[in-house]
């Protein structure tokens, strides 16, 4: 009697035991719904087209739809914060170019561009193009030099965003040569490129992707690159050094970001998947075609390139004096 009480009682808190624990159930394999790459500028820029290539291989490779978000508006800002204070779950990212360490060099955001996120990888890294509509009465840097000096603040030259990378190699440009342009802010890329085709801006710093083309055709000239080699895609443009007027060496790069917080195993699926995407042969030739160089990196990598640079970049907006007009 007592063998059979003492077993219904054991019977009984097992019951009880097993009622009162919740109900755990397995987390879903990441990723699971659909993920946004937002990008903080309007669209039609090269870091909108490497995102949307970024997007398409995430889609293809995990059967989970992966869309571009162009969110404009602040310099950047309005898009960036976004993904700041999104869940850090994997679902919202961010492809943003060197504007995300520069922007805070120069004025106050509402987000630490490196604590606030979690880097995942590098994208793409380009130099620039120097361009000029052919109106310009210059055929190369030297005689652009003297146009500009005989025409102090009468030049002007066309930017994506008050800190994009653009101005800053403008800007360089500027003290290295000792002259003084006149800075055209824009929105984007797209229409920055447009005004210039169109002929109401004079000048304007480019990455070779999203003008090739318009060289080729005879729309717009080229007249130096700021890479310490000459583009593949470009060979008859000259480097700013072999043009007269070294130390114009600069770059602009596109990235990938989670929010800060996003689990670890989830960043490092990502950066995987990433640097395989970087490391297709036809993603290669393709953005070898476009004069863009791949930067696959590991988040610690991309975590020091972002530092590294933020240093260099300090040092020339101080040595040029670059201010954000309010």
């Amino acid at each position: 009697m007592k063998k059979i009480v003492s077993r219904a009682i054991s019977t009984a808190v097992a019951v009880g035991f097993a009622a009162g624990t919740p109900h755990v159930e397995a987390q879903p394999t990441y990723p699971a719904k659909m993920i946004r790459i937002v990008v903080p500028t309007v669209a039609g820029g090269s870091t909108t087209m490497i995102a949307r290539l970024v997007a398409q291989h995430f889609s293809t490779a995990w059967g989970q739809s992966a869309i571009v978000d162009n969110r404009p508006g602040g310099n950047t800002v309005v898009g960036t914060e976004y993904v700041a204070k999104s869940a850090p779950d994997g679902y919202t990212l961010l492809v943003p170019s060197i504007t995300h360490i520069v922007l805070p060099l120069l004025t106050q955001t509402p987000y630490d561009p490196i604590k606030d996120f979690a880097p995942i990888s590098g994208l793409a890294s380009q130099m620039y193009v120097m361009l000029l509509h052919p109106s310009v009465p210059a055929k190369d840097v030297k005689q652009f030099i003297a146009l500009a000096k005989a025409r102090p603040g009468q030049v002007d030259y066309s930017i994506s965003g008050a800190a994009s990378g653009g101005r800053l190699a403008a800007e360089l440009f500027s003290m290295v040569a000792a002259v003084k342009l006149q800075m055209i802010p824009y929105k984007g890329g797209a229409q920055a490129l447009t005004d210039l085709i169109g002929g109401q801006v004079q000048m304007s710093m480019q990455a070779p992707i999203t003008v090739t083309h318009h060289i080729k055709s005879g729309r717009l000239r080229g007249i130096a690159v700021t890479g310490e080699a000459r583009s593949a895609v470009l060979p008859d443009i000259p480097t700013m050094a072999e043009a007269g007027l070294p130390g114009v060496e600069t770059h602009t790069w596109q990235g990938i970001l989670a929010p800060a917080g996003t689990p670890k195993e989830i960043v490092d699926k990502l950066s995987a998947e990433v640097r395989k995407i970087l490391a297709l042969p036809e993603i290669t030739a393709r953005l070898a075609g476009q004069g863009v160089n791949p930067l696959p990196t590991t988040p610690e990598q991309f975590t020091a390139l972002m530092r590294a640079d933020t240093a260099k970049i300090a040092n020339v907006i101080k040595a040029a004096n670059i201010k954000i007009e309010n």
